[in-house]
């Protein structure tokens, strides 16, 4: 009698402890789903920090600011004229000039890393000049929406790729009374085309 009693004892046991171990297992998963996410989030933030930086570097390269909504020189215009518009120059060779750049001497060579990938950014060309950068991760991004109100909405709303986030130096976000970008407005991007400088290439934006 006695030794089936320590059996059953056993047996509950057994059973007890591979409960505990299901149980164990099945939070140490979610946890890890969790932390994944909160890592993928962070990485997501610096990719929108870095990459604002580069096309702010990239603005102070081609000397242009944004003043009510549109693109114009940031050249002081003269006594009482209203703000130019921006002159040809011609783009950079490469990100690494940015950083040697003193009027873009803000910008960290860190930030010429795509923290998503940890290689380099795609470049993005126009007319064989570097106008602005993009991830070339085909990975989903979990943000889809409210980004920073100086991104145009249409550069980064529901896209379905990090490599289709485009931070361009002359796309301007509309706005509203208050200076803040219009989310999920339609139709074509706010941006100032700078003349042809002569230089040739093709363009690599999707």
């Amino acid at each position: 009698m006695m030794l089936r009693v320590l059996r059953s004892k056993g047996g509950f046991t057994y059973i007890g402890a591979l409960v505990m171990v299901m149980i164990v297992g099945i939070m140490a998963t979610r946890a890890a789903v969790v932390w994944s996410t909160a890592a993928k989030r962070e990485r997501e933030e610096e990719l929108l920090s870095r990459g604002t930086q580069i096309r702010d570097a990239l603005r102070k390269w081609y000397k242009v600011k944004v003043v009510d909504g549109k693109l114009v020189s940031s050249e002081a215009p003269a006594a009482g004229a209203q703000p130019a518009a921006p002159k040809p120059i011609p783009g950079p060779t490469d990100l690494d000039v940015l950083v040697k750049d003193p009027q873009a001497r803000a910008l960290r060579p860190y930030c010429l890393i795509d923290p998503i990938t940890g290689k380099k950014w795609d470049l993005i060309k126009q007319e064989g000049r570097i106008v602005g950068v993009k991830s070339t991760s085909t990975q989903a991004p979990i943000k889809q929406g409210n980004f920073p109100f100086d991104l145009h909405p249409q550069d980064f709303e529901k896209k379905q790729k990090y490599s289709e986030w485009e931070f361009v130096y002359d796309h301007v976000p509309p706005t509203t009374a208050t200076g803040g970008a219009v989310t999920g407005l339609g139709g074509s991007k706010s941006s100032v085309k700078l003349p042809s400088t002569g230089t040739s290439g093709t363009t690599t934006t999707p």
